[in-house]
């Protein structure tokens, strides 16, 4: 999908966004990942925010990202959004939202249905494609801690944002299993175009012994043990508490040790994890290392045995793909969208997202022979390289700018 020798031309795309700072993960890591990739492509790309103007992460990306926050309340509301918009438009072929639910996408969706009344018949008109990224999961819906957001949603849908969905060019999915689940929580839900577009990682870096010294360095407790890897946020929607009732079931001096990693610790939700460590008992074997990021982050990943996440819902989860390409099988919850490609590819094991689901996880990772474990790790980076390597991924997401009507 390269362009052709002495093919110079050039594709424009605009990505709009709420934030990017990096320690939100999600979204903004997926612009981060796919926009080097396509610039090899030929594809020019930018970035509108409503970050504050002198957030310290800007100018550390290769790409110019334009924040002109900052925004303001839960909506995020950004009053120079729109205008920005009607502005800059016709610079672009191809304009994506990335995620929902926030002033971002209801504004886009309005500057693009004003500059095409306004815009003259001859006047190019930029595709508007969405990327809901797990925002439009019937979990959010159906779990009930989230009752009154739920009847929000049901209203914040009738009135603005089931525009921005059925009026676009099309939606934009990671796998499948977010098409499929996509169509099940609102209607009316008809968009133009339902496109399975995948998504892709950057390559990790190659292991180095720095890595290896600085995870240590942050967690020093599990040198020399082997140990299951926990890695993303401490949130009740991640199933830690899941993880720690399943890892206590199964405990016996020969368990693997359990780290769990991320932010949140110090949330209410975070102490109640810690304190169901120590009314386990569990002190000595599972530990808490805090967000870990650069050498210290790859460094658990290349040094744990497998990766675990009983997450209640989880799009894509790109913690688990980056485990796959450090050669690490996983360990997951079924209400992570890509558990079909997992199982497909024979890359980890699955069960649903209970205690019992959990504590399946961790018994039939144990008891497989060092045969069984070394044929699953052998499967998992060419699970990486067919389904979730970059420049693929890249491919796939120019096909769609193209092709979508």
């Amino acid at each position: 999908m390269s362009l052709p020798e002495g093919d110079h031309r050039t594709m424009n795309v605009l990505r709009v966004i709420g934030s990017m700072d990096p320690a939100l993960g999600g979204p903004g890591q997926g612009v981060r990942n796919t926009i080097p990739a396509l610039e090899k492509l030929g594809v020019h790309n930018e970035v509108v925010s409503l970050d504050h103007p002198a957030s310290g992460f800007l100018g550390n990306d290769p790409f110019t990202i334009h924040a002109i926050g900052p925004s303001v309340g839960p909506w995020q509301y950004g009053s120079k959004l729109i205008p920005w918009l009607l502005d800059n438009l016709n610079r672009f072929d191809v304009i994506v939202i990335e995620g929902l639910w926030l002033y971002y996408s209801h504004a886009t969706g309005k500057a693009w249905r004003q500059f095409k009344e306004r815009s003259a018949s001859n006047e190019k008109i930029p595709k508007l494609l969405v990327m809901p990224h797990g925002m439009l999961d019937p979990y959010f819906q159906r779990d009930p801690s989230r009752r009154l957001k739920a009847v929000r949603n049901w209203i914040y849908w009738k009135l603005i944002e089931s525009k921005v969905i059925n009026h676009s060019d099309g939606l934009m999915f990671t796998c499948d299993e977010e098409l499929q689940l996509a169509r099940q929580p609102f209607r009316p839900y008809h968009p133009k175009n339902e496109l399975n577009v995948g998504f892709g990682i950057q390559e990790p870096p190659p292991f180095q012994q720095i890595m290896e010294d600085e995870f240590f360095g942050a967690c020093p407790e599990v040198r020399g043990y082997p140990y299951l890897l926990f890695l993303s946020r401490i949130h009740e929607k991640k199933g830690v508490d899941l993880l720690i009732h399943g890892y206590a079931k199964t405990f016996n001096a020969n368990s693997p040790k359990l780290v769990i990693a991320g932010p949140g610790l110090d949330t209410p939700y975070g102490k109640s994890i810690r304190d169901l460590v120590s009314k386990y008992g569990l002190n000595g074997s599972v530990f808490f290392p805090g967000m870990l990021s650069g050498d210290r982050k790859w460094g658990a990943f290349y040094k744990c045995d497998a990766f675990i996440l009983p997450s209640h819902q989880e799009n894509f989860g790109i913690a688990v793909v980056e485990a796959l390409a450090c050669h690490k099988p996983v360990l997951i919850s079924n209400q992570v969208n890509i558990w079909k490609e997992i199982i497909a590819e024979g890359a980890g094991i699955v069960a649903d997202n209970t205690q019992a689901g959990a504590q399946s996880l961790i018994e039939k990772w144990i008891d497989m022979t060092p045969s069984e474990r070394l044929a699953i790790v052998g499967r998992t980076r060419p699970a990486f390289e067919k389904l979730y390597a970059i420049d693929p991924a890249a491919e796939r997401l120019l096909t769609t700018f193209r092709n979508t009507n």
